[in-house]
Order: C-alpha cells, then structure tokens, then sequence
C-alpha cells in the first residue's frame, strides 16, 4: 500500500527518500499523551482507528505534534486541549465550503493550506470529516483526488 520506503537507521521512522532530512528523536505517542485526560487519549485512539479504516499511515510523534505519514505527511494533531484535539490536514488547495474546518491557513511560499478541525466527541469524526481524511490521505499518497 505505501510501498517501498526508506527507515532511518537511527529513529526508525520511514520515508519517501533515502536519507530524507529530519530530526530524529526519541518521542512516542505514549510521551505526547503524557499528563493528558483519559478522555482526551481514548478520543485520539478512536480518530487514529477509524483514520486506519480508510487507509494505512504511520504516525510521526515529535515534541509539539504527530505528523501522520505514508509517502509523504499529510496531517498532524496541532494541540491537544483539556476537552479537545484540533487536527490539521494538508490540502494544495482550500477547501472553504464545508462545515468541519474551523480554520485554513496558507502556508508561506507554496501552494500547501492547513486546514483545522477541532474534535471533542467521537461524532465529531463524521462522513464529512471522512471524505477530508480520505482525501488528505490521497495526496500522502501521492495520488490525485476527485472532488
């Protein structure tokens, strides 16, 4: 599904590209989560298992985010609140007509746009939030989407 992809020796997490730049660390999931509400985990357990039913990614875990990745990233945890997860996904477009983003923000210098949705309930993950994941995970992919 995601095919041939290089490991860094020293950390483990996989890439694109051989010898693709990062920064190696020794974060886990588990240290991300660390003094967070029950609550709050079982919430990100349950995104990352319906996430897995659309398609597979690895999860990037990194001081102040976790990057999801298959053949390249296309979307992190942004904050992790008292109550809440806000997500972020990555589109070369913006998607302003919908009613799951509370936020889209271009990044500076190309043609990337983040787009945030605030999850507190497991309902939150819903068919629209669905179709935006799948589609993100089109382009980690690599592969075109379909509107």
């Amino acid at each position: 599904m995601m095919g041939e992809m290089w490991t860094c020796p020293e950390c483990g997490q996989r890439f694109l590209h051989e010898n693709q730049y990062h920064s190696c660390n020794d974060r886990t999931v588990e240290s991300f989560f660390e003094g967070k509400s029950n609550d709050v985990i079982e919430l990100f357990r349950y995104f990352v298992e319906e996430y897995q039913k659309i398609g597979g990614f690895v999860l990037h875990p990194a001081k102040s985010r976790i990057a999801f990745a298959a053949k390249i990233r296309f979307g992190y945890i942004a904050r992790v609140g008292k109550d809440y997860i806000d997500i972020a996904l990555t589109f070369n477009k913006a998607y302003r007509d919908n009613f799951c983003f509370y936020r889209i923000g271009e990044v500076p210098g190309g043609k990337i746009f983040q787009h945030y949705i605030r999850l507190k309930y497991k309902n939150d993950v819903n068919n629209e939030v669905k179709m935006y994941m799948q589609m993100a995970l089109r382009l980690g992919n690599k592969q075109s989407i379909t509107e």
